[in-house]
């Protein structure tokens, strides 16, 4: 049995994943913002085999993260896979952007990634499979105008992998990044607010991935556990790439 914690889980990609985990048996502990989504979420795990508890938090102050793995270790009793899938998407003009737009989005997809890590890092040493998986982006390896912090902090995630990799991996704790490509969630509707004909821009987007349609977010939590699992003993300091290939040309 896996504890996990996931931060940012109330819906979306990680709330797919919450469920693909207490389904297999699992327990979860979900940190979010989002009260409206965590209630939804704990409807939706109602009978499966494993347990999900939530927090209502605002992960963007710096004690956050300490806050949330406290929660998670005390109600888990350990904590055996950390997922970091919070983040924010803003876009804007480059003349529009602010310095505090900046830092907000270097906090929410950089810092808090980190600091939980940080925080965990006892409890993942205690694990006997202990796993650590931040949601980049294709984002990382492809730009698109009016995003700048977004890409700068999702790129900024692989190399966090890597070092971390290096500096953990001797204690048995892997570290992995999960890049997902056009992925249906309100997560990018920033983007969508940005375009002047969002229709024509998302069948032009669609064109463009091999499997000619969005992913879904159920389709990418059968990565995550993976990554979580006994199967990916030896995976660590890789980027796993779920895009419909996107990338690939």
């Amino acid at each position: 049995m896996t504890r996990t914690l996931i931060a940012g889980g109330a819906t979306g990609i990680g709330a797919a994943a919450a469920l693909a985990f207490v389904a297999e048996g699992h327990d979860v502990v979900v940190c979010d913002v989002n009260a409206e989504g965590l209630d939804r979420l704990t409807a939706q795990s109602e009978g499966l085999a494993g347990r999900v508890a939530t927090l209502e938090l605002d992960l963007m102050p710096v004690d956050a993260a300490a806050r949330a793995v406290a929660f998670a270790a005390d109600v888990l009793g350990g904590i055996d896979c950390l997922f970091v899938n919070a983040a924010v998407l803003a876009s804007a003009r480059l003349e529009d952007w602010t310095a505090e737009m900046w830092d907000h989005s270097m906090a929410l997809n950089l810092r808090l990634p980190f600091l939980l890590t940080q925080a965990a890092l006892p409890h993942l040493r205690a694990s006997a499979n202990a796993s650590v998986i931040f949601t980049s982006s294709t984002g990382a390896l492809r730009g698109h105008a009016g995003m700048p912090a977004y890409h700068a902090s999702k790129a900024g995630l692989l190399g966090l992998v890597r070092s971390l990799t290096d500096e953990l991996s001797p204690a048995g704790i892997r570290v992995n990044a999960l890049l997902p490509g056009w992925v249906d969630t309100p997560f990018n509707n920033a983007f969508w607010d940005h375009q002047a004909d969002p229709e024509a821009v998302r069948r032009q987007i669609d064109n463009g991935i091999p499997m000619r349609r969005h992913g879904t977010a159920s389709e990418v939590a059968g990565s995550i556990l993976y990554l979580a699992s006994e199967s990916a003993r030896y995976v660590t300091g890789t980027s796993l790439v779920v895009d419909g290939g996107f990338t690939a040309v």
